[in-house]
This record gives C-alpha cells, sequence and structure tokens, in this order.
C-alpha cells in the first residue's frame, strides 16, 4: 500500500481483526473498500488477494490457508503448523503493507496461489 489512506485504511483493519478476531461479515466490506484503495495504486496483485481473501473468508468464515512454509536443511519446504487462522491473516495484511518489497511480493504471490487453487 502507497497512499496514506490505504495505509490507514489496513492498519484499522489489522487493529480490527487482532481486537475482534476474524468476523467475517463485518471483515469482508473492510476489505472490498481496501481492494478499491488497492486499485486506485495499480497494482493488481494485491487487488486479486484481496478478492481472493474475502472471497475465502465469505466461503469458509475462516483464513486457514497453507500459504506458510518452512524449509529443512535440504531444500524440502512444508507448511508451516500450528499458525491459527487470525494470525495467518494479520500476517498476510502485514505483507500488504510493504507490498512493492521483493520478499514481501514473494510472498503475496505464494498467498495468491494458494487462494486460488483453494477457491477454484
Amino acid at each position: 500500500m502507497k497512499t496514506l489512506a490505504a495505509k490507514q485504511k489496513l492498519a484499522e483493519i489489522i487493529q480490527s481483526i487482532e481486537q475482534n478476531g476474524i468476523d467475517a461479515p463485518e471483515l469482508v466490506p473492510e476489505l472490498k473498500s481496501l481492494r478499491e484503495l488497492a486499485k486506485l495504486e495499480k497494482d493488481p496483485l494485491v487487488v486479486k488477494l484481496l478478492r481472493f481473501t474475502y472471497e475465502y473468508l465469505l466461503d469458509n468464515e475462516a483464513f486457514d490457508v497453507e500459504a506458510q512454509f518452512e524449509e529443512d536443511e535440504e531444500g524440502n519446504r512444508f507448511p508451516v503448523e500450528g499458525i491459527e487462522d487470525q494470525e495467518n491473516l494479520i500476517y498476510l495484511l502485514s505483507l500488504m503493507q510493504n507490498a512493492e518489497q521483493k520478499v514481501n511480493r514473494e510472498e503475496l504471490k505464494i498467498y495468491r496461489d494458494a487462494l486460488k487453487s483453494e477457491l477454484y
């Protein structure tokens, strides 16, 4: 997120999740609003991710997407276990705070692909 309005909206959403947990009926309109701001910033990855995120929340009323991975010494990747839905969603939104950073962008793409495979 680049603009002040988008950064503030994103911070409000993260704070709301931290305080109230994942409440899909209240969270979805907020994510849709944030998506409109992302459209103005012309960041197609974030725009698509926000849509996938609220669609997933509507379908599942949870955010149990496996998109965080660890690597062992041999380079094998496996999903991080024990991540709560709330923590997972906050992590995704935190990545969006600095979506233009290369490492964050790569992780956002992993979330995009995981959400897309779950939804479609």
